[in-house]
């Protein structure tokens, strides 16, 4: 008997009901995938998926095995009493890792605009209420909790400016929740929770943090379920050997209802955890269906369907609070690893933590004004007070020498403090041991993320390691703004000044690399991930008065030491669009931007998700190319593959020209109103211009000089005819990121603090003629050689 789709969701859905284990369920789906298999009314195939690494190797030795010990040292700073739990340890036996209790460390981790802040948000909701509650007989902590409740938590830890503006996050943020659990003893938990981005531009936010926690939320949106970020943030997870659990988002959701009620969602969840090697521990996640907006979440997705359907209000009243989610965390987050030094496996107290070597890795680097070089990170080991002096082991870099000197300065601790909300609070009393996220103050100005902080008189024996980045993908030039407006709008225009803002970026954007360029002394290049990750670093400047030029965008590539090619990054495209638009998706991205159709699906709400596989250089100017042919209606998300052939040369979309200023002055309605016919305009009357400044685009291919400051001329001649009123249409504005990937490679951007321009590298018009002319002969002598072999 052949099983179709609609049978094998409901056998697997029934497997679900029956409890049968999530890896008993991937057999099934294996099983069930044949198409000559035949009925059967259990799963006889019981094996364990294979394990693409060993999560304990990977996160808790130096490049050694590990193992486990049945010695029993666990250690709480909740309860007086000592748990019983498995010790691990290293073979080199330079450290032992034990387990602390009454402390969780988790990550939320998702696809960009699934929920996580909003989800974040909900939980310091929660937990202010819970320490209220449990602490309301005493008057000062009733009126801190009023007064934290008056506080908007909408969207809190999205405290930047352009995280405000956008509605995304940029940088990761750790905040602490002080949690007492709904239980006979009324047991006082910290959970540290870190609220990640979602957008692959900064997926090295996520590499960075997993690293502090022992855990993640991975949220899901139901109606959507997983995506091409979903998909990063997964591996990346379970590569560590990270614990996950499971919160499908937006359950309330009309489109969500079908998906929950067919188990879609899950289906494809179980799909990506199978297929990124997630082993039998891993493969047992638990899932929540809840709505962070409507501030519930439950493990029944029946009772899920059933509060979506009542409006968002369990008419019950059982307990489908965010406490749920909490409670989940703590039962299956294990309690955060520390490194125990000593031979001595008796331990009753934090206090015995003042013997052993204090070590903390940092994975944001700052700077206060008063407080000056500040570090937030992990500890994981010893325990930390003011006053103590630590010193600086840094991070082995990959041209570095193994045995190159890797301790730096010492300073003194001035201060120490966690992270509350946005707020920043001291701890009292100032202490903090291993396990616990800090932030310290005083430490050595040359810092930078992935080092070591160890105490000075009792260091450790190396530095921790942390996990690798992945490699940046494009490289653009940024220099002094050299066109006829320089240094009028901004404060900061000098490429020294320039070029050290960017170095000083390195220090807390680890993805982010900055080298002098060989062939200008005057530019610098600026290696990173995407255009938008690139169109944010210059959106910061700009507000901070620099002023600066960008050039076109280069994507990074190799040469294969096995086969002698050059190689290029390709990328994974998910686009989900109106089906009457994915013919238009297809033909954008398969045709001269050499990107290959995967996977093409439809469901009944009349949208298509299309999966390509493309080279990066095609995604360049993808995006408001494909938002105008859609009407706006592609939702369009990538990830990085890995390396492959170089596909030759590639088109980037429509091939149309520029039109081109060649007067110096301000826009006048007159001029504008005739040239908007010729194309679409990208400037608007009173705005300055001048010759080679990009002004709009050309309807027909090749570039086109005009005159936009043409004024109507006056004289005293008089006619009949009334002058007729002039209309204009309002100008096509565009990001920073957006002409990043636009402008041809003979254009460059200029920025300044209160605009932003498109303009020619060479500002002469005949110059650019002849250099055109030139390429155009080399062209055709590259065509005539081509024919005559």
């Amino acid at each position: 008997m052949i099983f179709s789709g609609r049978a094998v969701n409901k056998v697997l859905l029934a497997a679900r009901l029956q409890k049968f284990t999530r890896c008993e369920q991937a057999i099934a789906r294996r099983s069930f995938a044949s198409s000559s298999l035949t009925a059967s009314n259990d799963f006889a195939l019981r094996t364990t998926p294979s394990r693409l690494y060993n999560p304990i190797t990977t996160s808790l030795s130096n490049s050694s095995p590990v193992q486990l010990d049945s010695t029993t040292a666990l250690f709480s700073t909740a309860a007086a009493e000592i748990d019983q739990d498995d010790v691990i340890t290293t073979s080199n036996s330079s450290y032992t890792i034990k387990r602390r209790q009454g402390v969780r460390n988790v990550a939320i981790v998702a696809h960009v605009d699934h929920g996580k802040t909003t989800l974040v948000d909900e939980l310091l909701k929660v937990a202010a209420a819970s320490t209220s509650t449990a602490t309301s007989t005493e008057t000062n902590t009733a009126t801190e909790a009023n007064d934290s409740e008056g506080v908007d938590l909408n969207r809190l830890m999205d405290s930047g400016e352009l995280e405000k503006e956008r509605g995304i996050t940029i940088t990761s943020k750790v905040t602490r929740l002080d949690y007492t659990a709904n239980d006979e003893d009324g047991t006082n938990y910290i959970i540290n929770v870190v609220d990640t981005p979602g957008h692959a531009d900064f997926a090295g936010e996520v590499d960075r943090i997993l690293s502090t926690v022992d855990g993640v939320v991975l949220v899901v949106d139901a109606g959507e379920g997983p995506k091409a970020q979903t998909k990063y943030v997964l591996s990346r997870a379970l590569g560590l050997g990270l614990k996950p659990i499971v919160v499908l988002n937006k359950a309330d959701r009309p489109e969500s209802l079908g998906r929950l009620e067919t188990g879609e969602t899950e289906l494809e969840l179980m799909d990506l955890f199978e297929a990124l090697g997630a082993d039998e521990n891993q493969m047992e996640y638990r899932t929540l269906f809840g709505s962070a907006r409507g501030g519930w979440v439950t493990d029944d997705v029946d009772v899920a369907v059933k509060i979506a359907n009542d409006g968002g209000v369990d008419k019950k009243g059982s307990s489908s609070n965010m406490r749920g989610l909490l409670k989940a965390i703590l039962e299956d987050i294990p309690a955060p690893s520390v490194h125990w030094y000593s031979s001595s496996n008796d331990l009753t107290s934090v206090d015995d933590f003042g013997e052993e070597p204090f070590s903390m890795t940092a994975t944001t680097v700052g700077m206060d004004p008063y407080l000056g070089r500040t570090c937030t990170g992990r500890i994981y080991s010893g325990k930390i007070n003011i006053s103590d002096s630590v010193t600086l082991l840094r991070r082995q870099s990959e041209s570095e020498d193994a045995n190159s000197e890797r301790q730096g300065p010492s300073s003194s601790v001035t201060g120490l403090f966690a992270n509350r909300g946005v707020s920043r609070v001291a701890l009292d009393p100032a202490v903090a041991y291993a396990g616990d996220i800090v932030t310290l103050a005083g430490i050595p100005e040359s810092i930078k993320v992935g080092d070591t902080l160890t105490s000075t008189e009792n260091q450790v024996p190396n530095a921790i390691d942390t996990p690798p980045l992945a490699p940046p993908t494009l490289s653009c030039l940024f220099g002094a703004n050299n066109g006829p407006l320089a240094g009028k709008e901004g404060s900061i225009v000098a490429s020294s000044r320039v070029r050290q803002r960017l170095i000083n970026e390195t220090d807390n954007n680890v993805t982010v690399t900055v080298e002098k360029c060989e062939s200008d002394a005057e530019k610098t290049v600026v290696f990173g991930r995407g255009e938008l990750q690139i169109g944010i670093l210059v959106e910061q400047m700009r507000r901070e008065g620099y002023e600066m030029i960008i050039t076109p965008p280069q994507i990074l590539t190799s040469i294969c030491p096995e086969t002698g090619n050059k190689l290029e990054p390709f990328e994974e495209v998910t686009v989900d669009v109106d089906s009457e638009y994915s013919g238009t998706v297809v033909n954008a991205l398969t045709g001269s931007r050499k990107g290959v159709l995967v996977e093409m699906t439809d469901d009944a709400q009349g949208k298509a998700r299309l999966k390509f596989e493309i080279p990066s250089r095609g995604l360049l100017g993808f995006g408001p190319e494909i938002a105008s042919a859609t009407r706006g209606t592609a939702v369009v998300t990538h990830l990085y593959l890995e390396e492959r052939e170089h596909v030759g040369i590639i088109g980037q979309g429509s091939d149309r020209g520029k039109l081109v200023c060649n007067e110096l002055g301000k826009a006048t309605l007159f001029a504008l109103e005739s040239l908007q016919a010729r194309g679409t305009l990208f400037v608007e009357p009173g705005d300055m211009v001048y010759p080679g400044m990009v002004i709009g685009e050309n309807a027909k291919s090749g570039d086109l000089e005009v005159n936009p400051v043409r004024a109507k001329a006056t004289s005293n001649m008089r006619t009949q005819a009334k002058d007729e009123k002039l209309y204009l249409t309002p100008p096509k504005k565009m990001s920073i990121e957006e002409l990043i990937g636009y402008m041809s490679e003979d254009e460059v951007i200029e920025v300044t603090p209160k605009s932003v321009r498109l303009r020619k590298l060479e500002l002469d018009a005949g110059v650019r003629e002849r250099a055109a002319r030139a390429k155009k002969k080399q062209l055709d002598a590259l065509k005539g050689k081509g024919g005559k072999k």
